[in-house]
This record gives structure tokens, C-alpha cells and sequence, in this order.
């Protein structure tokens, strides 16, 4: 190829293919990540994939599936454009204000990320396994089976016992939304 390649760009029938193949699952991915705010997460969506375009070699990668890929970058977009919303004040309405989450303490979001970490790391090899390929990669039941050579059924169960082994593990950490876990996690906290 005889152009640069800081101009080297993504074929259009390549990156329609990507958007039909993943463009879904990761826009459900960035409304999460978003807290349901569909205009932002389908801006997310469009900058994930222009950056797709403008890094050809991303399709070169070792991988099998470009979702980790664009998930990864969907994420980082996502907290770089809540961090500059952050960074600067917003004219905001009172309505706007109401629905906003409160940001925490970033002293304690580290402390609590370091906390999950070391969590995470408690658990058996194959409960790590399966957590990573759902909630880190952002695969399906179906596709982390494939990828682990495990039935789906195995891979439902290892994710929920992964997941109520973190919860007896992390007891002071719980959302908001599910104060029945915070309760039932209180008592293992006391008799720690």
C-alpha cells in the first residue's frame, strides 16, 4: 500500500459488516453504561465505530471477534466524555439535576475498584473465567460457552455462584437498587 498509513482506513463493506455483527450488543452495552440515555449511547456507538474505521489495523488483531475490541473502546469513550461532563459545570435544568446520579468520592470508587480486584482474584480459575468472558468481554452465555468449551448451562451456573461468592466477599459494597443483597451480605460482615 503506497498512502501512509495515519490515512489508512477501515473498507466501508468491513465496517458495515462490523456494525451489523456487533452494533446492537454494544449499543445495549453503552445505554448501561450511559444509565439508559439513548442519544448518548448512540453517539458512543457512532465514535466507536469511527474509530473503527480510522484503525484498519484493529481487523488484523489476534482475535477472533472484534466485540472486545469495540467494546473496550466504547468504555473508554464512555468515561472520557462522563469525565470531561464532570471536568466542566453544565447549564443544567432542575429536572436534569433530579435525574443525575450523585458522583462518588474518586478516593473511594479506587478503593472499592482495588477491593473487587482482589475479590475477583479469590475466586477458582474457571468462576474468573466465565466473570471475564460475560462482564469484561461483554459475551453472551452462548458465546462464552463456545469460547470455554462449556456448555451454557455451566457457564449460567459458574456466573452466579462466581457472582454470590464476590458478594459474600465485597459485604459492604452493594447498588442502591438492591438493598435485599446488602442485608443478606450484613451478617457475614459482622461475623468477619
Amino acid at each position: 500500500m503506497t498512502t501512509a498509513t495515519a490515512t489508512a482506513t477501515t473498507d466501508e463493506r468491513a465496517l458495515a459488516e462490523l456494525q451489523r455483527e456487533h452494533g446492537a450488543a454494544l449499543l445495549h452495552f453503552l445505554l448501561g453504561l450511559t444509565y439508559g440515555d439513548r442519544q448518548r449511547a448512540e453517539d458512543l456507538l457512532q465514535e466507536t465505530l469511527v474509530r473503527a474505521w480510522q484503525h484498519p489495523e484493529a481487523f488484523e488483531g489476534p482475535y477472533e471477534s472484534m466485540r472486545p475490541w469495540l467494546f473496550t473502546v466504547g468504555r473508554r469513550l464512555a468515561i472520557d466524555a462522563r469525565r470531561s461532563r464532570l471536568a466542566r459545570p453544565a447549564e443544567v435544568s432542575d429536572g436534569v439535576l433530579e435525574a443525575t446520579p450523585e458522583p462518588g468520592d474518586p478516593t473511594e470508587r479506587s478503593v472499592a475498584a482495588l477491593d473487587v480486584r482482589q475479590a475477583v482474584k479469590s475466586l477458582s480459575p474457571e468462576h474468573r473465567a466465565v466473570l471475564a468472558q460475560i462482564y469484561f468481554k461483554g459475551l453472551s452465555v452462548v458465546e462464552a460457552a463456545q469460547v470455554l468449551g462449556i456448555p451454557a448451562g455451566t457457564v449460567k451456573s459458574r456466573s452466579y455462584y462466581a457472582l454470590r461468592a464476590l458478594g459474600r466477599s465485597l459485604p459492604g459494597y452493594h447498588r442502591s437498587s438492591s438493598s435485599k443483597s446488602a442485608r443478606s451480605a450484613a451478617p457475614s460482615a459482622t461475623s468477619a
